[in-house]
């Protein structure tokens, strides 16, 4: 039996069917094209930290959710193995944010992306994560 590899634009939408987590953060896929993906998603009261701010693991989770989606698009399962972040501006519930992956280096198996979170055109966070590419492909 032969198996397909998928399409790699339809990764991310499987992913994400398959992700209660993103599924919670209220993730949304708005473009991806292979090593490229840009996400979104609408802060959320239950989303706040005592501050009345959105929770630092909100953009975080967001950013991760996009370069977990990019890091795959290139067809192999690839899995996280170093990120961080940056905060640059605190969010608010009801502030719609993306995260866009705009940066994939790909080198061997080893990639290292950066990750744009905004709030419309600002950027709130900058996100670097580093992933390794197994050589197990995505399949339909």
């Amino acid at each position: 039996m032969t198996h397909k590899r998928i399409n790699s634009n339809l990764i991310p939408k499987r992913m994400l069917s398959q992700d209660p987590f993103s599924q919670w953060l209220g993730v949304e896929i708005i473009e991806v094209e292979k090593g490229r993906c840009k996400v979104g998603m609408t802060v959320r009261k239950e989303m706040l930290n005592s501050m009345g701010k959105a929770h630092g693991g909100i953009s975080y989770s967001l950013a991760d959710t996009a370069f977990g989606f990019s890091a795959n698009t290139h067809g192999k399962y690839a899995v996280s193995i170093e990120t961080s972040i940056n905060h640059i501006e605190a969010l608010e519930e009801g502030d719609y944010i993306t995260a866009e992956a705009v940066t994939d280096i790909v080198k061997t198996r080893v990639g290292f992306n950066i990750v744009e979170v905004k709030r419309g055109e600002d950027i709130v966070a900058l996100f670097k994560g580093v992933v390794y590419r197994t050589s197990k492909d995505w399949e339909e």
